[in-house]
């Protein structure tokens, strides 16, 4: 089916606590060299004690309001992407319908991982296109300084704060979406994981410190194999070459993991827009925190061709082509 749907609008917000690799040195046994060299990463954004996953959608979704000057009233559908939400209920969406006083919406949170801005985009397109919706707030946000173990040196060195938000409007003549190509590796969910009430998984044990756990080898395989795939599927279904591609906008997970799904699908790093260097990894957020860096830096102008591709615990992933019109 032919989307009907367009992205109008996006916004981001990171805090403006710093983490630098010079911090880490302090906590952990590891290095600015060891770390930068391994993941590409130098700094991280860090939420305040007080500051969560709804306080910085707030602040996403005022950037894209001051920038685009757009309403928010009509707004009839908010989607959340999030795994630290301030509650396990209300959900952020919730909180945000509540904060803007937006009238008649519905409004959830979905758990994708690191995946979960594409799939908010892939559903909010779909919902728009079947004429269920005419205007839909994707946001995704999250505080993952509050679920790190920061005596674990493999994953203190990864993860940061931040939030990006985009509109998601009916446009028959001008839609955003391509093409999606998604996927579901649940075996492999042992790999990375945050417990909350099961201690187990498949039978076995699991670390049940409610902190993110994560076998950083395993996951890089498995992306590494993936995404390719992935890929490639997204450019038979739609019969574009690589060069037809402006923009490569993967999760920014590390860098070390971009550059060998680059070097496999035989895509050019330099057509990558990534987030990890200055911000860490989001998770659901990296995704829109890079566009938003690609346009801020004048890389991204209306009508380049982007690939958006997350991917993450679960393990999950989704690839999204779409045309870039805001």
């Amino acid at each position: 089916m032919k989307s009907k749907a367009r992205i109008t609008a996006i916004g981001t917000y990171v805090p403006h606590k710093k983490l630098l690799n010079a911090d880490l040195e302090k906590m952990v046994d590891t290095s600015d060299e060891w770390i930068i060299q391994r993941t590409g990463m130098k700094e991280r954004r860090i939420a305040e004690d007080e500051e969560y996953a709804s306080t910085l959608a707030f602040h996403a979704i005022e950037n894209l309001v001051a920038t685009y000057k757009k309403d928010l009233w009509n707004v009839d559908c908010i989607i959340v992407a999030t795994t630290t939400p301030d509650y396990a209920f209300p959900s952020v969406a919730c909180q945000i319908q509540n904060h803007f006083n937006i009238p008649h919406t519905g409004a959830f949170d979905l758990n994708a991982t690191c995946a979960g801005f594409t799939y908010g985009l892939h559903l909010a397109n779909n919902l728009i296109t079947s004429e269920a919706h005419n205007k839909i707030l994707v946001v995704a946000t999250e505080t993952l300084s509050k679920v790190t173990d920061y005596s674990d040196r493999t994953t203190c060195i990864l993860f940061g704060d931040g939030a990006g938000a985009v509109l998601v409007e009916r446009d028959v003549e001008n839609p955003s979406f391509i093409a999606a190509y998604m996927g579901t590796n649940g075996e492999g969910g042992a790999h990375v994981y945050r417990t909350t009430f099961a201690t187990t998984m498949e039978g076995n044990p699991l670390q049940t410190t409610g902190k993110m756990v994560q076998n950083g080898r395993e996951v890089y395989k498995w992306a590494a194999r993936t995404l390719p795939v992935g890929i490639q599927e997204l450019l038979r279904k739609t019969n574009l070459q690589k060069d037809d591609i402006d923009w490569f906008v993967p999760h920014s997970a590390n860098m070390r993991m971009i550059e060998s799904i680059c070097e496999k699908s035989e895509f050019p790093i330099e057509k990558t827009l990534t987030s990890m260097e200055y911000m860490g990894n989001t998770s659901s957020a990296s995704i829109p925190l890079a566009l938003h860096l690609g346009i801020q830096k004048e890389k991204v102008k209306n009508g380049d061709t982007l690939l958006l591709y997350g991917f993450g615990g679960g393990l999950t992933h989704l690839g999204l082509l779409v045309k870039w019109s805001v």
